[in-house]
């Protein structure tokens, strides 16, 4: 081959060369959310939109794609002093989002680098009007007052500043350490208003409720000592009544049993053990009428009485056997007597147990009814009731039941 043919060839690669790599700068894909900045010789020509563009080769440059999407920076802790002269350790995140790609490419050099000393700058500004306590709980004031900041700042280099977030504040650990001794106190003074609180509530709800029962036992002692008084008043009103219905059936059973001398003589002689039994008893009281008993008993000894005499009893046995029968007659006479006034007594009693409305076992009628009915009560109740119906020697009343008194037995002959 000639040289010439090999000059040619050599052209034609790179002419084709050159071709591709023209063809290569004159098209570019420009991505989505991204832009470029064209310029030409130079100087800004445009801004390139997301998707295909043709350039010019050589005379147009593209600079460095810029991500149009909101980004997320986190800074290192910045030492800031606070107003009360305590350092503390800050940590923010900063969200921007490029608005203007040709300002934020030819109005700052390093648009992150601005917005980090920006920051911190503005930072200290306002951490130091704040103490510690308010600076730990303004998060809220403190985003606010550097997003406002930054926007007037970072406006004119096509950056929007959407969010400022102080991602920590650490006091020194001395002041930690300080910090969580109070918030201690602060807990345990709280703990200790709130028990006493609960102390001072249950104390006075106990108080309360005892008062309530204290009425209220003392109401309820009220009513059952009127309801007790009212029963026993009921009760005595009854007892009363059957009482007097009693005595009012002994009375008029005693009136027509219509007892005689001889009748009371035989109750005394049989109550006159009842009296003796006892090992306490020192002192016996005998009543007035029964000497008056004992005039009826001697009647009726009276009649044999005489042949006992000294020298006046015969030796005929005739007069022997009159004064035995003279005996006999007396005692028939005792018995038939005692008879009659025990069924008089006995139909008494169970008129006033019919009659009383005092349940058993009382001091009511039965107690009386019983005590009536014994053999040694009944000797006393009669007498009593002989010695109140007993008339005056010039009375004319037929109704007394009193019966007259046998004269005194003549006296035996002398010797």
């Amino acid at each position: 081959m000639e040289a010439g043919q090999v000059f040619v060839l050599l052209v034609v690669i790179l002419l084709a060369i050159f071709v591709l790599v023209t063809l290569a700068k004159s098209v570019r894909i420009v991505p989505q959310a991204r832009a470029g900045i064209v310029e030409r010789l130079g100087r800004y020509q445009r801004t390139l939109d997301p998707g295909l563009t043709v350039v010019v080769p050589f005379i147009d440059r593209v600079l460095p794609l810029l991500d149009l999407r909101e980004q997320v920076v986190s800074f290192p802790p910045q030492p800031v002093i606070t107003q009360d002269n305590l350092v503390v350790s800050i940590d923010t995140v900063i969200y921007y989002q490029v608005n203007d790609p040709k300002a934020a490419t030819y109005e700052i050099a390093n648009y992150i680098q601005g917005i980090e000393q920006l920051t911190v700058t503005t930072l200290r500004n306002v951490i130091g009007g704040m103490d510690l306590e308010r600076t730990l709980t303004s998060r809220e004031e403190i985003n606010n007052a550097l997003r406002g900041v930054l926007d007037d700042a970072t406006g004119k280099w096509g950056i929007r500043v959407n969010r400022v977030e102080l991602k920590a504040i650490d006091p020194p650990p001395s002041i930690q350490d300080s910090m969580e001794k109070q918030m201690r106190a602060d807990r345990d003074k709280r703990a200790a208003i709130l028990n006493a609180e609960g102390v001072r509530q249950s104390q006075i709800l106990t108080a309360e409720g005892q008062k309530q029962s204290a009425i209220l036992t003392a109401e309820g002692d009220k009513q059952s000592q009127i309801l007790r008084a009212e029963a026993e008043k009921q009760a005595q009103i009854l007892r009363a009544d059957g009482e007097a219905k009693a005595i009012g059936a002994v009375f008029n059973a005693i009136h027509r049993g219509n007892p005689d001398q001889k009748l009371l003589a035989y109750q005394y002689l049989q109550m006159m053990p009842e009296i003796a039994k006892g090992d306490s008893n020192k002192v016996w009281i005998v009543p007035s009428e029964f000497g008056k008993a004992l005039e009826g008993l001697g009647d009726a000894v009276g009649r044999f009485g005489q042949g006992f005499a000294p020298g006046a009893i015969p030796d005929d046995g005739h007069v022997a056997e009159e004064v035995e029968t003279a005996a006999e007659e007396a005692a028939a006479e005792g018995e038939t007597a005692v008879s009659a006034a025990e069924d008089e007594v006995r139909r008494a009693l169970q008129a006033a147990q019919a009659a009383s409305t005092e349940p058993p076992g009382g001091s009511g009628p039965s107690g009386l009814g019983s005590r009536l009915g014994s053999g040694s009560g009944l000797g006393s109740d009669l007498t009593a009731a002989g010695s109140d119906q007993e008339p005056s020697g010039d009375s004319t009343d037929d109704r007394s039941g009193e019966p007259p008194v046998p004269p005194t037995p003549p006296a035996p002959p002398a010797g």
